[in-house]
């Protein structure tokens, strides 16, 4: 396999239990972006890691750019030290949930997409609207978008290890059945 793989964007959600005001959140932080006639959610943008939470006045948040798991934990906890350092009352610690992972990948070769359709169960594939396969993963559970180019973007994942298992699983279906086409072989 000559797969090479890009973790995107890593999504969690987060929830303080707790109702927050988001008026003293932008009061206390004024590069915080909070414009309640078009969005109910509060932007809290940080640079390292380099991502934005969503903070809503139910406690709960959505965090949106990072690279890892890790990081997106981090963000919100970062977050959070932040409300309370600058006198916002936080009761309880954030219970953080991954929602999901995307990644890019290029399996090397040339993919024929048309045949795929066929061999791999759970797809669809309809060039005239959009030119990927979309292929649903049953394990890992995972939604791969497969292109001819042998490019792909992975999506739905809870995991990391999922992201890598999914294309390692779909490369080597892929190889067994004679459909990716390597250069100079």
């Amino acid at each position: 396999m000559k797969a090479t793989v890009h973790v995107e964007n890593v999504v969690a959600s987060a929830t303080l239990q707790q109702n927050l005001d988001l008026h003293s959140v932008v009061k206390a932080f004024p590069h915080v972006e909070y414009r309640p006639e078009q969005f109910p959610g509060a932007t809290f943008r940080l640079k390292r890691p380099k991502t934005a939470t969503l903070i809503f006045n139910s406690g709960k948040m959505v965090c949106t750019g990072a690279k890892s798991s890790r990081q997106a934990r981090k963000a919100i906890r970062k977050v959070v030290r932040a409300l309370k350092d600058n006198g916002i009352i936080i009761i309880r610690r954030p219970k953080i949930t991954i929602q999901n992972v995307v990644a890019s990948a290029d399996l090397g070769g040339r993919v024929d997409l048309e045949k795929a359709l066929y061999t791999l169960d759970r797809t669809l594939y309809e060039p005239e609207q959009f030119p990927g396969l979309i292929y649903r993963m049953r394990d890992p559970k995972a939604v791969l978008l497969l292109f001819a180019s042998g490019k792909l973007v992975c999506t739905g994942a809870k995991k990391e290890q999922d992201v890598y298992a999914s294309v390692i699983k779909v490369n080597d279906q892929l190889e067994q059945d004679g459909l990716i086409f390597y250069p100079n072989e």
